[in-house]
């Protein structure tokens, strides 16, 4: 009988808290939906109230790291374990000791207290198992089973027909085709074919259908896509590179919600793509160069960036801007953006010709458009040869020339100025 009273092991526990914003211990009633602790006076009448844990170690340390996880704020707060038929009296107790000293370190404390360091250490664990267990994933993103196939065949695919197009795999890892597919509807009536874009899509009811996407002649821009009306900007930027270049908020057909997203055109079909910004994933280096946070940030919100010493496969350095695009789903480069840009930067374009060193005199007067000798070029036989070269600005690229072009142009300057003399000598003769 002594054994049973004394016997614990099945007694509940209650979390007191001390609550730094007042300095008050309080009994844990539980979370809100927005995760902020709810908490009651520890008195008789709210201990049938209080959130009760099994003693379990297990069971308390996996209950206690999901319950930190989803509290907000959980370092403004410390947490006590106790029995729930001392809680009354050991509130009371600690309640004092803080009254004394607002930081007490006393045995009453640490031996009920729940040590936040092991907490986060167990959060981070279950973190590093749940991401261990997600690594096992499905990388498709939709079932080959929830595909209706008895209505692909309508229109002349078949699950046999996109494997042999090698198009399968990609379609239920969720990209669209790279290439256009021919598409035959046959009506009974009337008998289509047409080339599409195609790519999967799940319904709001779990079917799994196929997104058609035909080829038009213009992206269609005067229509509201999803509730935006695109501007002259928008517009421009849409039919020049592609991209609209920033974040607009579309309104969700499903939910009704906006939702910040970036805006491109699909140049296989014209018609537009649209990526919410949440899974717009950008990545840290791109051809050896580390992003910084601003750029990171720049190409989230849809801009172009320009990111320069970049290396090519060949091993060559390179500037280009880069940017999202929604129908890739990924960065793309915009090397036209650049190519009419080189202009501010020609010296990568200046630095030899032919393998022959141009030093930086020779590239000023190039840059002022003036012709260079230069020689000791070798040609394909191994003899040396020599010749003039001029700096085409609006094309980048060098011109080569055995006789000077700007002695030629000079010299049909003087012509033409003594044609002009001469025409004018002979209008003012008089006739004897």
């Amino acid at each position: 009988m002594e054994n049973k009273k004394n016997d614990t092991s099945q007694t509940p526990e209650v979390l007191l808290v001390n609550d730094y914003s007042d300095n008050k211990i309080k009994a844990v009633k539980g979370l809100s939906e927005n995760g902020k602790l709810q908490t009651l006076s520890v008195n008789k009448k709210n201990l049938n109230q209080l959130l009760k844990v099994d003693k379990q170690g297990d069971f308390f340390s996996s209950f206690f790291t999901n319950f930190f996880a989803q509290l907000q704020n959980p370092t403004e707060f410390s947490f006590f374990k106790v029995p729930i038929d001392k809680a009354i009296g050991l509130a009371s107790l600690m309640q004092k000791e803080l009254d004394m000293n607002q930081n007490p370190t006393h045995e009453l404390f640490l031996s009920h207290q729940i040590d936040p360091d092991k907490m986060i250490q167990a959060m981070e664990a279950q973190k590093s198992k749940q991401a261990l267990e997600s690594n096992h994933y499905n990388p498709y993103k939709y079932n080959i089973d929830d595909i209706d196939w008895e209505s692909l065949k309508d229109i002349g695919l078949s699950k046999e027909k996109l494997e042999e197009m090698d198009l399968l795999e990609p379609l239920l890892r969720g990209y669209k085709t790279k290439d256009l597919v021919t598409i035959n509807l046959d009506l009974g009536a009337a008998y289509f074919s047409l080339d599409a874009r195609i790519g999967l899509r799940k319904e709001q009811n779990g079917l799994i259908v196929m997104e058609l996407q035909g080829v038009k002649k213009y992206p269609n821009l005067n229509t509201p896509l999803q509730g935006h009306s695109f501007t002259k900007e928008d517009k421009y930027n849409l039919l020049k590179t592609g991209n609209m270049g920033r974040v607009v908020e579309l309104i969700d057909p499903l939910t009704n919600q906006p939702i910040p997203s970036v805006v491109s055109v699909d140049r296989l079909t014209n018609n537009l793509a649209v990526t919410s910004i949440e899974k717009i994933e950008i990545p840290q280096h791109i051809k050896g160069v580390d992003l910084s946070r601003e750029q990171i940030d720049q190409l989230k919100q849809g801009k172009a960036v320009l990111i320069e010493d970049m290396t090519s496969v060949k091993g060559n350095a390179f500037n280009a801007e880069i940017q999202y695009n929604a129908s890739k789903g990924h960065i793309e480069f915009l090397f036209d953006n650049v190519n009419k840009k080189k202009r501010y930067q020609p010296q990568n374009t200046l630095d030899n010709f032919r393998g022959k060193q141009i030093d930086k005199q020779q590239r000023e007067a190039l840059l002022q458009g003036k012709s260079v000798l230069i020689d000791g070029l070798i040609d394909k036989k191994g003899n040396p040869y020599k010749g003039y070269i001029t700096y085409d600005q609006v094309n980048s690229k060098m011109d080569f020339s055995f006789n000077d072009p700007n002695s030629t142009e000079k010299q049909a300057v003087v012509n033409s100025d003594n044609l002009q003399s001469n025409t004018q000598n002979k209008s003012t003769l008089k006739p004897n």
